[in-house]
């Protein structure tokens, strides 16, 4: 088998998605995340925390203890592949073991799906550190293919360079993502919508925490794009990759914060993207930190390593 051969990034997979039926009805994501404790020393949460919102569909989160980012991570199965997208933020398997992780959760899958020759596909939201530092934990392993984060590798992945206003369709087999390229953030951001669970995972561009952004004219394109591409898609959950708000309206934990025993729900929802765009009117050219309910905006207008 040749263990680099890519993905069908086709329309066609599309199709033949909407020909198997579409979409699964929409879940409730009532989880209570792991969220770090006041000492590593009395930390017992497990290094990462394993989430079956369904059977095909796993959702991931890095503990505190290991890294105060905490990033949440997405492994989706098809029929011919998974895709795990991000790797969290720690290189090493000793401290921050996802490759096991997923190795096991993909065997579990496996059993109850028996099937040959399957693969595994490595994707990113964007190359800042805390989404990409386990990759090299799959780099030898069998039949799997690590997509590089950054731009220029991403982009011709994806089909980007060519038509950035285009939807690259990633075919899992019966299971075709959306992705959007999505600056503002970082300049090679991704958004992916997955259409068997309504997820539309917005990275580091929208999440219940310090949205940081370093392209402002970007930002503001992305927030209009992501609001018309949800009006004609069956959105059920807005998922970034991190929280840092308190459940108190207005308030985040403050940087490098280990414990967040009052974290509000990972998920956002569709109006709260318009939250922001009317944030993004009342900012206006001012930079610096600006308080909202569900959110932070940290205007930057550079880049920097969030």
């Amino acid at each position: 088998m040749d263990t680099h051969r890519p993905p069908q990034v086709v329309a066609e997979g599309a199709r033949r998605a909407e020909g198997a039926g579409g979409s699964a009805p929409a879940r409730t994501l009532d989880v209570r995340w792991i969220h770090g404790s006041l000492s590593a020393k009395h930390n017992t949460d497990p290094d990462i925390q394993v989430h079956a919102y369904d059977a095909h569909t796993v959702i991931l989160r890095q503990n505190m203890a290991i890294d105060y980012e905490a990033p949440f991570m997405f492994l989706l199965f098809g029929e011919e592949r998974a895709v795990l997208i991000d790797t969290g933020a720690t290189a090493s398997a000793e401290y921050f073991p996802l490759r096991r992780v997923v190795d096991e959760v993909m065997e579990t899958w496996s059993a109850a799906h028996p099937r040959d020759g399957y693969e595994l596909l490595v994707l990113h939201t964007h190359p800042h550190g805390d989404h990409i530092a386990g990759d090299g934990q799959f780099a030898d392993r069998p039949g799997t293919r690590v997509v590089d984060a950054a731009l220029d590798s991403a982009w011709e992945f994806f089909g980007f360079r060519d038509d950035p206003e285009g939807i690259a369709r990633v075919d899992l087999g019966g299971r075709v993502l959306e992705c959007l390229a999505t600056p503002g953030h970082h300049e090679a951001s991704v958004t992916f919508f997955d259409p068997w669970t309504g997820f539309l995972l917005t990275g580091d561009t929208v999440y219940p925490g310090r949205l940081y952004v370093a392209d402002w004219p970007a930002f503001t394109r992305t927030v209009d794009r992501l609001i018309d591409f949800c009006a004609t898609r069956p959105v059920t959950h807005v998922l970034g990759c991190h929280i840092e708000m308190t459940r108190q309206r207005g308030r985040d934990y403050p940087v490098r914060t280990t414990y967040q025993p009052d974290e509000p729900p990972l998920q956002m929802t569709t109006d709260q993207l318009r939250d922001i765009r009317a944030a993004i009117e009342t900012v206006g050219d001012r930079p610096g930190h600006h308080v909202f309910d569900d959110f932070v905006i940290c205007r930057r207008d550079a880049p920097d390593g969030d």
